[in-house]
């Protein structure tokens, strides 16, 4: 049981130390690429959805 308690003290303590090693977005540069990643997004959506109509109706014509 002290094995197990000292590995996972072992482990906690190597992720700690890996974690200050990694370099962090900062929060302008986080908000500009989420914002971008929404504005694509809907965008994408927006076009989809404009396609799906646009086929639904020329198969709707097509089949009457």
């Amino acid at each position: 049981m002290k094995d197990l308690i000292k590995r996972v003290r072992n482990y906690l303590a190597d992720v700690w130390a890996e974690m200050k090693k990694v370099s962090w977005v900062q929060r302008k540069e986080l908000l500009t690429t989420t914002l971008v990643v929404i504005l694509f997004s809907t965008v994408l959506a927006l076009f989809i959805g404009v396609v799906d109509f646009v086929f639904s109706r020329l198969l709707g014509i097509v089949l009457r």
